[in-house]
């Protein structure tokens, strides 16, 4: 009798936690209370999603709904922030058999369904019973002895079934052991939402300086809302498992105007990345694209540079004697500097370059990409080819002195038909190891295998730069 009635006690402290409830709760976006975005520009974004749900004690199954489509199951964590030890997953699922026509009709092949069609004298809608037969390349109905294949009325459905759901859904199995309302946690990456940079220079009628507007794009196709979230931007090369895939969407390019608004991201550093936190909350919606203010820089500094390019090739092989005319590049180079109104690390992006001409109306004068800045550094970006400065390039001497050991001389024709003086920068990507044996204007080594020429070309002028090395390989 006496462990009859030890029994007795210890299953009724065991049996409140034992509690399996076979109705599932569910949980939508009313009952948030925050979410939080970081978006990295790679197509991948972390949500977290805090909220507030009347959970009964014991063992029960939780449907957490609007949560994004293209969610990876397998990054989700739960926790609770009530207390950590009082809630215990036991099993999760991800539902995404979501309701659509084809689905919905096909989870009704073989049973009775209604046609509505409407008499077109009488007006009057009649409704006839019939069987779905098959849905694949058209639907086919049973009505009477007869079959049909396409109906010209509406189908009515009598109810939709269980095992289809009208949005993306986690289910837990949950264990809970407390009676008040847990303040959940739910974290998970999700594909479908992008960041990337876009910038405007504008710039002054010497072309010595710029207005730099930055401009960050966010595009949410992942699937769900984030109602008044706190966001974070990830600046930097992730490393996955498995690659992403990047997707790239065209935007319509944004131009300054005469007062630009605040930066509204205060950036800092985040382990081997840059993160930008936005100074209040906003709201991105599904299948939006948002931009907002990155940066705001007045009276940049800047080099605008003529370069006449070379290739390796032309060093191992003789060339035709005839001139190998080239066009010459026309960059713009910025130091990414607090002194020149940046310091800000630069997310990688595209930058397009606006310039007023003598109406005072902008004209778009080139674009080019820039990669991840750090603070300190110089970027150097290409606007175009110079169309009144020409280049020639002549190889006038070729000598194979033996195995691998050449002496190759060339003569670079520079012409200027602007109406100032310019200086171009001839620079040379030279292979192996090699010595200048002769030139006509002074050089400095870059790199190991780059020289460079920096050539003033006076207006209406030409100037010849020539050159004999000798290499070996």
């Amino acid at each position: 009798m006496k462990r009859l009635v030890i029994l007795m006690i210890l299953i009724s402290l065991i049996l409140p936690l034992q509690i399996v409830y076979a109705t599932p709760l569910t949980s939508t976006s009313k009952d948030q209370q925050s979410v939080a975005v970081t978006i990295y520009n790679s197509n991948l974004g972390l949500v977290k999603d805090t909220r507030l749900i009347e959970l009964r004690p014991g063992v029960l199954e939780v449907k957490f709904m609007d949560v994004a489509a293209k969610i990876d199951p397998t990054t989700v964590h739960i926790k609770s922030l009530v207390n950590g030890s009082s809630l215990n997953v036991l099993e999760q699922n991800y539902e995404y058999d979501l309701l659509n026509p084809q689905k919905l009709l096909e989870k009704f092949v073989g049973q009775k369904v209604q046609l509505a069609t409407v008499d077109p004298e009488t007006k009057k809608e009649e409704i006839v019973d019939a069987t779905l037969l098959s849905t694949q390349g058209g639907n086919i109905f049973q009505i009477g002895d007869k079959i049909h294949i396409g109906h010209p009325g509406r189908i009515l459905l009598s109810r939709i079934p269980e095992n289809l759901i009208p949005q993306p859904t986690l289910v837990w199995t949950l264990e809970n052991k407390v009676s008040k309302p847990q303040k959940l946690e739910a974290s998970y990456l999700t594909s479908g939402i992008n960041w990337k940079a876009d910038y405007v220079a504008v710039l002054n009628r010497l072309d010595t300086l710029t207005d730099l507007t930055g401009w960050v794009t966010i595009d949410n196709r992942s699937g769900a809302t984030y109602q008044d979230a706190l966001l974070k931007l990830v600046a930097g090369d992730i490393h996955r498992v498995q690659p992403e895939i990047r997707m790239d969407f065209e935007k319509r390019a944004k131009i300054a105007a005469a007062e630009a608004p605040s930066p509204q991201f205060k950036e800092e550093s985040f382990f081997e990345y840059h993160l930008y936190t936005l100074d209040r909350r906003t709201t991105i919606k599904d299948n939006q694209t948002k931009q907002m203010t990155l940066l705001d820089a007045n009276q940049v500094p800047l080099k605008k540079l003529f370069i006449f390019s070379g290739f390796p090739q032309y060093y191992f092989y003789q060339m035709d004697q005839s001139s190998n005319k080239q066009k010459i590049g026309v960059f713009l180079e910025l130091e990414n500097s607090k002194k020149n109104n940046l310091g800000m690390p630069l997310p990688k992006g595209t930058v397009r370059v606006y310039k007023e001409d003598k109406d005072g109306s902008l004209q778009f004068v080139g674009e080019d990409q820039i990669d991840h800045t750090p603070k300190d550094e110089r970027f150097k970006i290409k606007i175009g080819e110079a169309f009144d400065v020409a280049g020639e390039r002549v190889q006038t001497e070729y000598k194979r002195l033996g195995r691998n050991l050449f002496e190759v001389a060339f003569e670079v024709s520079l012409r200027n038909h602007k109406d100032e003086e310019i200086n171009v920068l001839v620079e040379e990507p030279i292979p192996g190891d090699w010595e200048m044996l002769s030139n006509t204007h002074p050089y400095e080594k870059i790199q190991a295998h780059l020289l460079r020429f920096q050539v003033p070309v006076a207006k209406d002028k030409e100037v010849k730069v020539k050159y004999r090395i000798r290499f070996k390989y």
